[in-house]
């Protein structure tokens, strides 16, 4: 058996070392979506309606209200940082887009306000708590996620108050035209969903302003180097996804035929996954729009696979728990290894 030399041991033992570190930097940046599909596959093994043409599209509605709530917590990450732990992050965007639901609601059923009036209306409370967390993170300094935290709780209690705590059905032609009409065949809550996508990809990817968001989000110091105002841009990006949840309020409304207690719960959940998940489609793994919009639709079909094969919804529940978790530790390690 002929020694090797140690110039040949060594190579080999950098290119050990080389591979192993490209296959760990893979599973971290692509385990969470991977964890996904193989999930999906495997229910899709049990119950053949998983990939059936219904399925899909009744995934692809249900996923339209979770994508545009991605849509501006992906705006806060961009411009606060990629880091799911530490750094941009607004919890409370679900809160406002169910306040928003509830206060169209009220406005068309009980006091017979035009959809264009009770719609503004929503818009600019949506805003407000987009503002109050701009000031709250961008002014007084608190952390993302405990701000948004409590703006979350504060926003709750206010639609708990505003609905008396019960469901208000709606049957405004608007809101009936969204959850019925197609469009060339596709159900209308899925082209909007696309058509916003977009609308908040051109913001958020191509504008001036986007590109100071990404600057900011992606090295503050550099950011400010450059000129970029990183305070104001961050606070920007809250009021936008205060914005982006009063407009998601018309898909909520339009999917529960009406608003109804505790649509914000589930709808936290869906948005953090969705929007985490997301970041595994673009190439330099970092949290993008039409990332988000593909996270979403992902997480739909895996929440109507688990149905469809007759698991309980704790179980649902907590089986996106863990994928959340999955997420924020594939996150954390990245953000150990960057540094």
């Amino acid at each position: 058996m002929t020694a090797q030399s140690p110039a040949r041991v060594m190579r080999h033992s950098i290119r050990d070392r080389v591979n192993r570190r490209s296959l760990e930097r893979f599973a971290l940046r692509r385990g969470p979506i991977l964890v996904i599909l193989v999930l999906l596959g495997y229910l899709a093994t049990q119950s053949p309606l998983v990939l059936s043409s219904n399925n899909i599209w009744s995934s692809l509605v249900q996923a339209a209200p979770i994508a545009v709530v991605s849509f501006g917590l992906a705006l806060v990450v961009m411009g606060g940082g990629n880091d799911a732990v530490n750094g941009g992050i607004d919890l409370s965007i679900p809160a406002g887009a169910a306040l928003a639901t509830v206060i169209i609601a009220d406005q068309l059923t009980n006091n017979g306000a035009p959809f264009v009036v009770a719609f503004a209306i929503a818009v600019v409370v949506a805003v407000a708590v987009g503002c109050v967390n701009a000031l709250l993170v961008s002014r007084v300094g608190l952390p993302p996620i405990l701000a948004t935290l409590g703006t979350y709780v504060s926003v709750v209690g206010i639609s708990r108050v505003v609905s008396q705590n019960r469901r208000i059905n709606v049957d405004d032609p608007v809101i009936l035209w969204v959850r019925d009409a197609e469009l060339l065949g596709v159900r209308a809550p899925v082209v909007l969903m696309a058509i916003l996508m977009v609308l908040v990809w051109l913001l958020g990817h191509r504008s001036a302003l986007g590109m100071r968001t990404q600057a900011s989000g992606g090295s503050r110091d550099a950011a400010e180097s450059a000129g970029i105002n990183v305070r104001r841009t961050v606070a920007y990006t809250y009021v936008l996804a205060g914005a982006i949840a009063g407009i998601a309020a018309v898909l909520l409304l339009a999917r529960g035929s009406g608003s109804s207690p505790g649509i914000d719960e589930q709808l936290l959940v869906d948005m953090v996954l969705a929007t985490f998940v997301g970041a595994a489609f673009s190439p330099r793994n970092v949290v993008t729009v039409p990332g988000a919009m593909l996270g979403a639709i992902l997480v739909a079909l895996l929440s109507n696979a688990l149905i469809l094969n007759r698991v309980s919804n704790s179980w649902v529940d907590g089986w996106k728990g863990v994928l959340i978790l999955v997420v924020v530790i594939a996150a954390a390690f990245q953000t150990r290894e960057r540094k």
